[in-house]
């Protein structure tokens, strides 16, 4: 072969690659190229293989068919005069069945999101009250996706959520809000704990009241099992002596249940020292008050008798 033949062949391979090589364009998923020919819009190249006349037509752009997110921070002023900073974040995506309008109907449409964002949430957040911004931001997120999603329809864009993620008032209102929110815990706080402390009193008052009732109700049990006893013990002896008065008897009952009552405090170790006469003498003093007290009562009832 001639050497001087190879060489315009070599370049036609060469310039056959290139040509080839400009022809094809792979596009990849949730993507569309711009193919323009001699600067006019040719067609959308779908995701996959594809072919183009190499210097004739270009691939002018792209379009991102995925949800996208735009983050905008806007300052604005509420009902009551307090300047707030909101975040607001915007998902979009772009409509399968407008992409020639996604593309060529605005410069940037990520500035011009913006400015609908601006303009809607300033519209929107002078109508309400600092309290009311925080306790309403759903609404005002579903406001501004409302607006914006009819203006952005036309452009080829859909809305497809907007999210307030944060609202953040003047550092002055804030350190205010926080005092008032520590100032009303503790309001709270003293609130409780004052009514636990009523609770606290009233069951302990119950319990007193309780305590003295059952107690009342075992001394007046105990005092009727005492006068029982007097009963039988006063008919036991009238039964064995039958020359023994009542008023014999009922001294001898109760000298016995003066010894009891002594015997009782001597062997509860709990009791303070005690003095108590306790020689002959003063048990017969305390006999003779016993015989003096029951002739005294006889004395009365004869006289009421008579």
């Amino acid at each position: 072969m001639n050497p001087g033949a190879s060489v315009p062949f070599l370049i036609l391979l060469v310039i056959l690659v290139v040509l080839i090589f400009k022809a094809v364009i792979i596009v990849k998923e949730r993507t569309y190229f711009v193919i323009q020919r001699l600067g006019k819009f040719q067609r959308m190249a779908a995701p996959g293989f594809s072919l183009i006349i190499p210097f004739i037509d270009q691939k002018v752009g792209v379009i991102n068919m995925r949800v996208q997110q735009l983050d905008v921070d806007v300052e604005t002023k509420t009902h009551d005069d307090v300047f707030v900073h909101l975040r607001i974040s915007v998902q979009y995506q772009v409509m399968n069945s407008k992409l020639w309008d996604a593309y060529y109907a605005l410069e940037n449409p990520r500035n011009q999101i913006a400015s609908y964002i601006f303009d809607d949430v300033r519209a929107e957040v002078p109508k309400l009250e600092l309290d009311d911004v925080f306790a309403k931001k759903e609404d005002i997120a579903v406001a501004v996706r409302d607006n914006l999603a009819e203006s952005m329809d036309d452009y080829g864009y859909a809305i497809v959520k907007t999210l307030i993620t944060d609202i953040d008032p003047d550092a002055h209102v804030k350190e205010s809000m926080n005092r008032i929110n520590a100032a009303k815990r503790d309001k709270e706080a003293a609130m409780e704990e004052a009514e636990g402390a009523k609770i606290r009193v009233i069951k302990a008052a119950e319990a007193d009241a309780e305590s003295k009732r059952l107690s009342g109700e075992g001394i007046a049990q105990q005092r009727l099992e005492i006068v029982r006893g007097f009963k039988e013990s006063v008919e036991d002896f009238q039964k064995s002596l039958k020359h023994i008065s009542h008023e014999e008897v009922m001294q001898f009952v109760l000298l016995t249940q003066y010894f009891d009552t002594l015997s009782s405090i001597g062997a509860n170790g709990k009791n303070t020292t005690m003095l108590m006469p306790h020689s002959p003498g003063a048990m017969q003093d305390f006999q003779q008050q016993i015989v003096s007290g029951t002739a005294f009562g006889t004395k009365m009832s004869e006289n009421l008798e008579g």
